[in-house]
């Protein structure tokens, strides 16, 4: 079966969600240009499920911070690689790239991230 995902969770600061959600959505406009299906962000807002592992217990969660997952999606993993190869190569990308490494606002170190083939789709 055709597809593939990349799934990431990171935290972000509560005060930095604002800019963060800015420069995310340059960064999907800019992945969708280069072949991108679709590329959402989404805030933890239902976390603590009884009776299940909940996402802040992997990435250990501090005060002040909150959840933001993403899914990016794509053809195949070929698709995927072609698409981000093509994004690097931009000077939009670049310049953004510049920006969020000269002023971060998440800690990259405590993201988790994946890539993922389908295997069902109904």
């Amino acid at each position: 079966m055709k597809g593939y995902v990349e799934l990431f969770v990171l935290p972000v600061p509560k005060k930095n969600l604002p800019a963060y959600c800015r420069i995310s959505q340059r960064f999907g406009k800019l992945l969708k240009e280069y072949g991108a299906l679709e590329y959402r962000e989404f805030l933890g807002v239902d976390l603590k499920v009884q009776g299940m592992t909940a996402f802040p217990s992997n990435i250990k969660l501090r005060p002040g911070e909150v959840l933001v997952s993403a899914v990016l999606g794509f053809r195949s993993k070929k698709h995927r690689d072609q698409a981000h190869r093509r994004l690097q190569g931009d000077p939009r990308a670049k310049r953004l790239f510049k920006e969020y490494n000269e002023h971060p606002l998440t800690d990259s170190k405590r993201t988790l991230y994946g890539g993922f083939a389908t295997i069902v789709k109904v």
